[in-house]
């Protein structure tokens, strides 16, 4: 017998497919101006130009990919790292144990490598998306909380709201095998298999192209709902494949799939869009000037090409043979008349072309905030630290300003981390914090993070989040390290205060050995220090 779904859950597919229908035509084209700025950043944008002659040149200047990958590497080096604080001295233990456990969750989910993927689509996309949940395999099997990136590509927000949370249902797309369903919902697999795929034009890969008979497409139904009763939202989440309901997160938690009531998911923009959630990214506001300056240089290339190719004009009057003349291995031609044969040179462009090409390329960088500046390229005779990242700080404020919106995202979706972490962790996990300037091991239980109101009822306790930098360039990182000697030279500061100010790879190696050498270090006079023990005269 073939397997049912019921009627629940048949209601709730065809609501999921009716939803995801609508939201599906409104990205039609949202998803051919991402696919158009992909192809934009690998300079790929001759492919869509109508060919006229096969030969003539379609040159690329990267000038839109490389400011883009210089205003990522600026972004990147303002890695964020959460602070957690506590709001009193009681949560102070509870702040340092939360602290350890959100690096370990970063370190064990590579959250750098994620970081930089989210760069890549706001600068790109012109939005990127973070997104909070828990993965019970992190950390060895003991479980944790993470934010990951989520594609652009497979996220569907509400089309008629200009914030996430506000929106009917947030749909995340993924291609599947049709052995993994198989091997994971053995029951429903039969259901999944009879119906018609469907993979929603969704466009993996341009060069490699999967075979959609083998695959199956996944979604994730994420629909927000508010309960009037309590005043409160709860969020549910439903797994839907060819219109067959393999989970449905009600089943298990009817309260709500979080406790937060949030969608998992942290939206940033670059650019914002008037009426909408999403943005637009760098290739959305150069791209002309790219195109235009590739046209440009094109067409310097066929002049250049015409130029290399004079032309012979050979009149028959002259009496001289063209293929003759065409044999550049004799040394004489005989023939009646030498005017009736004329080179035709091709005339050179005017200088002013030339100088237009170079102001376009200068342009994209200059109003890009990629200048010549902050790729670290300075005129001759700057060398100090200071100077240069003096330089790179002033001709960086739009990096910056990208940099201190994924900030706030990311300040975001740890506060989500942290809920997260509290309500699915079930197992005691070791961490390491430091209590009086020795690191020491302990573990954490998230139930000693809940607190209780007046009334009985749980409340969750309430961080104060900050934002630092852990990376920065090396100009930076050598002006802090001048820094820290000027002020050693002054005596101003110990040794171990210059150490601890500085910033250099093995840094904590070189603390913990000078630590274990003050430890183990003897006194050069034990005799008379145990006399000043006793009040005795040096």
């Amino acid at each position: 017998m073939k397997p049912r779904q019921s009627e629940t859950k048949r209601r709730l597919a065809e609501e999921a497919m009716t939803l995801f229908a609508e939201f599906r035509r409104a990205y039609v084209n949202e998803w051919r101006r991402q696919e158009h700025n992909e192809r934009m950043y690998r300079g790929e944008h001759w492919y869509d130009v109508p060919v006229t002659d096969p030969n003539e040149p379609r040159p690329v200047t990267p000038i839109l990919q490389s400011t883009i990958e210089n205003v990522a590497a600026d972004i990147a080096d303002q890695m964020p790292e959460a602070v957690i604080a506590p709001e009193s001295a009681v949560d102070d233990y509870a702040a340092r144990v939360i602290d350890a456990v959100i690096r370990r969750n970063h370190d064990a989910s590579a959250f750098p490598v994620e970081y930089r993927r989210m760069i890549h689509d706001l600068l790109v996309g012109g939005y990127c998306i973070q997104e909070v949940g828990y993965d019970s395999a992190l950390n060895g099997g003991l479980g944790g909380a993470y934010i990951r990136h989520a594609d652009i590509r497979s996220i569907l927000i509400d089309p008629l709201v200009t914030d996430l949370n506000d929106g009917r249902a947030v749909f995340k797309l993924a291609l599947r095998p049709k052995e993994w369903v198989r091997t994971h919902y053995p029951d429903l697999y039969p259901l999944v298999e009879s119906r018609p795929v469907d993979t929603a034009e969704l466009i993996t890969d341009e060069i490699l192209s999967p075979d959609p008979k083998n695959a199956v497409l996944l979604l994730e139904y994420w629909r927000r709902e508010y309960d009037a009763d309590e005043d409160a939202y709860r969020v549910h989440m439903a797994l839907i494949s060819n219109g067959v309901v393999l989970e449905d997160s009600r089943d298990v938690k009817p309260e709500g799939y979080f406790a937060h009531g949030r969608y998992p998911f942290v939206l940033t923009t670059l650019y914002p869009r008037k009426g909408s959630a999403l943005g637009f990214g760098i290739v959305d506001l150069f791209a002309t000037q790219q195109l235009y300056a590739d046209k440009l240089d094109q067409l310097v290339l066929k002049n250049a090409f015409m130029a290399s190719h004079n032309k012979l004009l050979i009149t028959d009057a002259s009496g001289f043979d063209p293929d003759d003349l065409r044999d550049w291995s004799k040394d004489v031609h005989t023939g009646e008349n030498l005017n009736g044969v004329t080179w035709m040179t091709t005339a050179p462009l005017p200088d002013y072309l030339l100088a237009y090409i170079r102001s376009i390329r200068g342009d994209i960088k200059e109003e890009s905030g990629a200048n010549d500046s902050s790729r670290g390229t300075v005129s001759a005779g700057v060398t100090a630290a200071r100077a240069i990242e003096a330089l790179q700080e002033m001709s960086t404020k739009r990096a910056r300003m990208a940099t201190d919106q994924l900030h706030e995202a990311f300040r975001e979706a740890v506060r989500l981390e942290i809920e997260t972490e509290r309500e699915f962790n079930c197992y005691l996990r070791p961490v390491t914090i430091t209590i009086d300037g020795e690191p020491k091991e302990v573990l954490f239980d998230s139930a000693a993070l809940e607190k209780s109101a007046p009334g009985g009822a749980v409340l969750p306790i309430e961080f104060l989040i900050s934002i630092k930098a852990v990376r920065r360039s090396r100009f930076a990182a050598a002006a802090q390290n001048e820094l820290a000697m000027n002020l050693l030279s002054m005596g101003a500061i110990t040794k171990e205060q210059a150490i601890s100010l500085m910033v250099f790879e093995g840094k904590e190696q070189v603390q913990k050995s000078m630590r274990e050498a003050a430890e183990n270090e003897e006194p050069l006079f034990p005799e008379r220090m145990k006399k000043k023990k006793f009040g005795g005269n040096l």
